[in-house]
């Protein structure tokens, strides 16, 4: 283990202002110390812009204006909603502004002075319209306009103010931070020292070393995802297949009995697979393939043909809900087609007995078809003989699960199913050490999803066509980018935006929020209940985007759409158009941008994943910093797969290059790596 200066290790409640009670909220952040402090990094920034004039502002902008309340400031209450409104100007003109559940602010404003408000614009009729500005003294304004302020992920009671205020304390200890590149390397890639990037990351002057530090960090980020994957390539070359798969004749059989024609390219990767199961090493295969395009039958023909070999599969969902209606679904084939297989459902939901039997007859053998969540690889579960293990819906199964494989001596087969586009240029590098089958054929009868890009004006239409889906005996998401009101300026959030669309819907439309800051079994026990149909919308963020398999749910509206980048909108879309019934996808465009309007007009006139993950590439860029990022993209904290597409070929060609010179990574200079990798758990005596 390298050692580390003690100011690093120094617990996060020896800065001034950590007490017991923030501590243990730092905690819940993953955070103990002041390394763990540190690498902590901002979410986004509020980038304080110039004061400018009523008469200069555009609609779908985020600008600060100084303004003076103009008339009354009235208050109304609809059912559990407060609404504040009052109109606001200066010399050049006036605006409405909106406060949603805080009446307070009426107090706040003092008549005939000035304050700055800072918010998305937007136009309404022939008028300008502020929702939920965030409201300055002027002076206080002054002071950081042009300025970059961090905004930090946070958790219930943890403040935004005290993360940075706590971080300006840690900044000195950035020198006794590892740098994991070598200096030539730095040199000839032009990358900032890591310590540096790590001090300006929270505090940068302007965008210009904004996004030199976030260069740096993203590069730590991907080199070392790479390097894994080289060296977890290197082990599974050399790891023979010893398992015995002969017959398949089930599984073949099955084929022929189902009720649909498998497509052409579903047969071609069944082919691959079986292939691989019988052939010297083990498999390493990634399915790619849309939401619909038939990959679950091809994992279950998988796991029917280990089964009626004599050995133990398992697969492994996102969620819990997803992870059921496997279950579900396998225990209807075995029982309609008489198949040899028993499964067995292992999720965290378990009582402790329900638990202790599965574990018990997985170990003995009892059970040859486990379905479950990462539980399945990070409890105390003793196989009999697993055999294969398959992931779905994951973007790949994590380098670090397949070493703790490794290192237990199992050497399973793996196969991974992703419904994420990825550009194949990208995909290589990135699932480099597996197998690609790529199905992009769909299943015939499949029913496109109708899409709409419209402005915010359109909301009220969307509404009612909504509720008359519901009446239909439908269900609906609605997803908002953010969770609670004032995360970022000018994205809809999902605690308002639930009370605002009660008050526009009939009162007998059953609404809930859904979000990442749930416990785990809150979160679980509302996709159960919308999954049931006791739920009619669905107001989330972009938890959903995998995990949850609703064939009643037929509309989908995402605000602040221009936000999202154009695969992650893609997986979203694909929580509807699952069943029989036509399906909506309604795109809310908040920006008044031109380029924005183009992005969203993709995914307006396409469908098709593939098409649509090489625009995003074509399309995103380092300009676009701020977005929002998808869930769980790579476990990656700065990197983003198509913005940094240039920066992963560079950390691709590095890898290959540092490995080709020095396999094992053992020239002094290349130590600083070695030592990182081994700091941040990797081991290679494993290997």
């Amino acid at each position: 283990m390298v050692n580390k200066n003690p100011s690093l290790i120094e617990h996060v409640s020896s800065l001034k202002g950590v007490g017991d009670k923030s501590s243990a909220l730092f905690e819940k952040c993953g955070i103990k110390t002041v390394e763990d402090l540190l690498s902590y990094f901002p979410r986004d920034y509020d980038i304080c812009e110039e004061i400018k004039n009523v008469s200069d502002l555009a609609s779908g902008e985020i600008s600060a204006v100084r303004l003076t309340a103009v008339g009354n400031i009235a208050v109304k209450k609809v059912r559990n909603l407060s609404i504040l409104t009052f109109k606001a100007g200066d010399v050049t003109g006036t605006l409405q502004i909106t406060y949603f559940n805080m009446p307070f602010m009426r107090n706040n404003i003092k008549p005939g002075k000035y304050y700055v408000f800072r918010g998305l614009v937007q136009k309404k009729g022939n008028s300008f319209v502020m929702e939920q500005p965030k409201m300055f003294k002027t002076e206080d304004y002054l002071e950081i306009m042009g300025s970059m302020q961090p905004r930090y992920p946070l958790v219930k009671g943890l403040s935004n103010q005290l993360v940075i205020k706590t971080v300006k304390q840690a900044i000195p200890s950035t020198p006794y931070l590892e740098e994991m590149l070598p200096s030539y390397i730095r040199r000839q890639l032009g990358l900032m020292d890591y310590s540096e990037a790590v001090r300006k990351i929270h505090f940068p002057a302007n965008m210009e070393e904004f996004s030199t530090a976030r260069r740096r960090i993203a590069f730590n980020e991907i080199l070392e995802f790479i390097l894994r994957l080289r060296f977890l390539k290197r082990y599974e070359e050399q790891s023979i297949n010893d398992y015995n798969y002969k017959s398949s004749a089930q599984s073949d059989s099955l084929i022929d009995r189902l009720p649909y024609k498998l497509t052409g390219k579903q047969l071609e990767i069944w082919a691959d697979i079986k292939s691989d199961l019988t052939g010297k090493n083990v498999m390493n295969r990634l399915i790619q393939g849309d939401v619909g395009s038939g990959k679950t039958i091809l994992a279950f023909l998988s796991l029917l043909f280990t089964a009626e070999n004599g050995y133990q599969g398992a697969i492994m969902a996102p969620t819990e809900v997803l992870a059921r209606q496997h279950y579900e679904g396998f225990i209807e084939m075995k029982e309609r087609y008489n198949l040899p297989i028993t499964p067995i459902l292992l999720v965290g939901s378990l009582s402790v007995k329900e638990k202790r039997i599965a574990q018990e007859g997985i170990e003995n053998g009892d059970y040859n078809l486990i379905i479950g969540t990462n539980a399945l690889i990070q409890e105390k579960v003793n196989y009999n003989n697993l055999s294969l293990v398959i992931t779905d819906e994951q973007h790949r199964f994590g380098v670090q699960q397949r070493e703790r494989l490794s290192e237990k001596g199992k050497n399973v087969h793996i196969l991974a199913m992703s419904a994420t586009p990825i550009p194949r240029t990208l995909a290589i590098i990135l699932y480099g050490d597996l197998h690609i089958s790529i199905l992009d054929e769909m299943p015939k009868g499949r029913i496109p999803i109708k899409n709409c890009v419209v402005g915010t004006e359109y909301r009220p239409t969307a509404y009612k066509f909504i509720a008359d889906q519901v009446k239909k005996g439908h269900q609906a998401y609605v997803i908002c980018p953010m969770i609670e009101e004032g995360e970022t300026d000018g994205l809809e959030n999902v605690s308002d935006y639930t009370e605002k669309l009660r008050d526009s819907m009939p009162s007998d439309i059953r609404i809930r929020t859904l979000h990442g800051k749930q416990k785990p079994s809150e979160k679980e026990s509302i996709m159960e209940e919308f999954a049931r149909g006791e739920i009619d919308i669905l107001v989330s963020t972009t938890v959903i985007e995998v995990g949850i398999n609703v064939p009643n749910a037929t509309v989908m509206m995402i605000e602040n759409s221009e936000r999202f980048g154009l695969a992650q909108l893609h997986q979203l879309r694909g929580r509807v158009g699952r069943g029989k019934d036509q399906s909506y996808c309604i795109f809310i465009n908040t920006s008044g941008r031109e380029e924005a309007k183009q992005r969203l007009d993709i995914m307006n006139h396409s469908n098709d994943g593939f098409v649509i993950a090489e625009e995003d590439l074509k399309q995103r860029g380092p300009g676009d910093l701020f977005g929002i990022r998808q869930s769980g993209e790579m476990s990656f904290h700065v990197a983003d797969i198509y913005q940094d597409a240039a920066l992963i070929r560079e950390a691709a060609a590095l890898a290959d290059r540092l490995l080709s010179e020095d396999p094992d990574l053992i020239m002094e200079e290349n130590s600083p790596l070695k030592q990182w990798l081994i700091s941040n758990s990797f081991d290679f005596t494993a290997l």
